[in-house]
């Protein structure tokens, strides 16, 4: 007996309109700048938060221009707590690493300004790793030679060692490659991301970039003055207000990616 064939059914289209489609695709963007401009603003801040701590606690930066003797000595006084005040630092200026790769590699900045923003990423990547790289040295080198240099029961000879190794780690990791190196890096990703800005028509935020990053190039040769036994104390100044300055980039730029133009409601 042949069974009856059954003619399947309509099914009912579930496809959007064209207006409400594109709404839906625009909404990934608008969440996307304001995830970047939320993330901008927390970098500005939690940046600031262990470098005041330090400049109370540990009278940074100027204790690293002073003796190692009382570098050493202050530091043993800190104890855990101050340790863990420098890998907080140490964290947060890693923090710029995916913050840089996220900021440029946006698609429509890949699209629009491709070269400035795969270099923005790339010298934003090198500037979060090696100030890092630098700041580290105060977690998992520095305790053991405060520890030896504060100890009761330490030679003389091991408590110059100790000073004598504190200067050197001083001046390769913390000048050379946090300071020098690091801070040319930070310059270049701002510079490259603040050209960028300039062709979006953020030219307040882009110009306050370029005087930063000038700023900061200008600080970065305190290590040059001190190789040539000459006072740096000018380039110090420069330093400090091109992190301020990079606070208040880091604030613009939060604020222009939040203030992005969002996608309208369906009627």
């Amino acid at each position: 007996m042949n069974m009856p064939i059954r003619k399947p059914e309509a099914v009912e289209s579930f496809d959007l309109d064209p207006t409400t489609t594109a709404q839906i695709r625009a909404r990934q963007p608008a969440r996307r700048q304001m995830v970047l401009g939320l993330s901008a603003v927390a970098l500005a801040i939690a940046f600031n938060i262990p470098y005041s701590i330090l400049a109370v606690t540990y009278n940074y930066p100027d204790v690293l221009r002073g003796s190692a003797h009382d570098a050493l000595d202050l530091f043993a006084k800190g104890g855990a707590s101050l340790v863990l005040t420098w890998h907080a630092f140490a964290i947060i200026a890693l923090a710029l690493l995916p913050f840089a790769l996220a900021v440029s590699l946006t698609p429509e900045r890949l699209r629009q300004h491709n070269g400035l923003a795969v270099g923005a990423a790339i010298a934003g990547a090198l500037a979060g790793l090696t100030q890092a790289m630098g700041l580290w040295r105060w977690v998992f080198v520095i305790p053991s030679l405060a520890r030896t240099h504060a100890d009761p029961a330490a030679s003389p000879e091991a408590k110059a060692a100790a000073e004598r190794a504190f200067e050197v780690l001083n001046l390769y990791g913390g000048v050379a490659i946090g300071e020098h190196m690091g801070q040319l890096l930070t310059a270049l990703f701002i510079v490259l991301l603040a050209l960028i800005q300039w062709r979006e028509a953020s030219k307040v935020t882009s110009v306050t970039g370029l005087i930063t990053a000038a700023t900061i190039v200008l600080g970065t040769q305190e290590g040059v003055a001190i190789a040539l036994g000459q006072p740096g104390d000018i380039f110090s100044m420069a330093t400090i207000l091109g992190y301020l300055g990079l606070t208040v980039w880091l604030i613009q730029t939060g604020i222009t990616h939040m203030r992005r133009p969002r996608p309208l409601k369906a009627a």
